[in-house]
């Protein structure tokens, strides 16, 4: 690009390496495979593409059962209320939550009538690690541990699901920014009795809008997919349907056309949203390995600076990550990088949203506030910017610059 129109992008704020260049992976291809779909596709709303999606999902992942929804953040409601419905989580129940997290990882454990309780993170991992775990648990209870891993890192959660089943504590993992990342005792969302994955835009995979639910618990996928479609039984296989008809009673077809058994919502995808994601299947592996290598080369860059805070890693066997955070040591550096970041046209954000304690609405709604210095510390001084496959060796550049100081 020349100067002229890096100055003008400048000028109007235009950032010249946004967070996301593509709506997809190999997006001219998705594109004309998405044109074909929908001239010749018999349906629109959730059919065989979804069900074809979500078992190759599960393979993939490598867990039993996956449930799609319209968003990931549907996929977070649907988890929460599903284990309510099953009496696995109850009203007033005090339920743990990463501090710094997304706002839907938090909201639906206020909606749902639960207590939210924040657990701090480590300013070196961005995650909670067992002994953040550990010291809640000394003074407050909790009856199930909402984890989120930020960014495509991870905390040792090995450590955190050994120290979950001794407490007989519920874990569940929201792994919408850590797809692909590996431990060396598993991958991110299988250490939970759920996970949920988001295929937003700007995450690893792209189906516009769209998230999935994976379990092993036969219970649990079967009550997702009552939740997801308002209580019904419509996409349940004929001998679960035909359990919840004989519990309740429902004597014909007829009548099991409008029969809600469990509390739900819509929060069905489309069969666009399947057909996307089978296609987009096809790239992740690779799309994995380079957002790893691009973290790697401007890791090695930002670890010569000695303004700032080096991320540990070395937990994990595979980084999938989902964008390249900064730490600085104290917030002027931070301020210095944004500036030079925002000057070169990288776009940035904050961490995520930051200590969400401090959100207005978890500040109207919340009953207890908890000290959380890591998790401040994070806020206070980080940021981050895109990190994928479409970044160029020219961008890759601009940004080491950017790091370098």
């Amino acid at each position: 690009m020349g100067f002229k129109y890096l100055r003008l992008a400048r000028l109007r704020r235009v950032p010249v390496i946004p967070l996301m260049k593509s709506a997809f992976l190999r997006e001219a291809e998705t594109r004309k495979a998405l044109a074909e779909f929908i001239v010749s596709a018999p349906r629109f709303s959730m059919d065989a593409k979804c069900r074809e999606f979500e078992q190759a999902f599960a393979a993939l992942q490598g867990r039993k059962d996956a449930v799609l929804f319209n968003s990931g953040g549907s996929a977070n409601l649907a988890m929460l209320q599903a284990l309510k419905n099953l009496g696995r989580l109850k009203d007033g129940d005090a339920v743990g939550f990463s501090g710094l997290t997304w706002s839907t990882n938090t909201m639906p454990i206020i909606q749902l009538g639960m207590e939210p309780i924040a657990v701090d993170c480590d300013p070196k991992t961005l995650n909670v690690m067992s002994r953040n775990l550990e010291e809640r648990t000394r003074t407050v209870g909790i009856k199930a541990l909402f984890i989120t891993n930020a960014l495509g890192f991870a905390g040792d959660l090995d450590r955190i699901r050994d120290l979950c089943k001794r407490r007989s504590i519920l874990l569940i993992e929201d792994n919408c920014e850590a797809f692909g990342t590996e431990l060396p005792a598993g991958r991110t969302g299988n250490f939970g009795v759920c996970a949920s994955f988001s295929f937003f835009v700007a995450h690893h995979m792209s189906t516009i809008e769209g998230g999935m639910a994976c379990t092993d618990d036969d219970e649990l996928a079967e009550m997702l997919r009552i939740v997801r479609a308002n209580g019904w039984d419509r996409n349940l296989t004929p001998m679960q349907q035909k359990k919840w008809r004989e519990r309740f009673g429902i004597r014909s077809e007829f009548q099991a056309k409008y029969a809600f058994y469990d509390l739900g919502y819509n929060l069905k995808p489309t069969e666009i949203t399947g057909f996307i994601g089978l296609h987009q299947l096809r790239y992740v592996a690779e799309n994995f390995k380079e957002r790893e290598r691009n973290h790697l080369r401007l890791e090695a860059v930002a670890k010569r600076n000695a303004k700032l805070v080096p991320l540990q890693h070395d937990h994990i066997r595979s980084l999938s990550s989902f964008a390249f955070p900064v730490l600085c040591r104290d917030v002027a550096t931070r301020d210095e990088c944004i500036a030079r970041f925002t000057d070169a046209g990288v776009e940035v954000r904050p961490m995520i949203a930051g200590n969400i304690q401090g959100q207005p609405f978890y500040l109207k709604y919340a009953k207890r506030i908890f000290e959380l210095p890591g998790t401040d510390f994070i806020d206070r001084c980080g940021f981050y910017c895109g990190n994928y496959p479409e970044l160029t060796e020219a961008d890759l550049q601009t940004i080491s610059d950017c790091l370098a100081g």
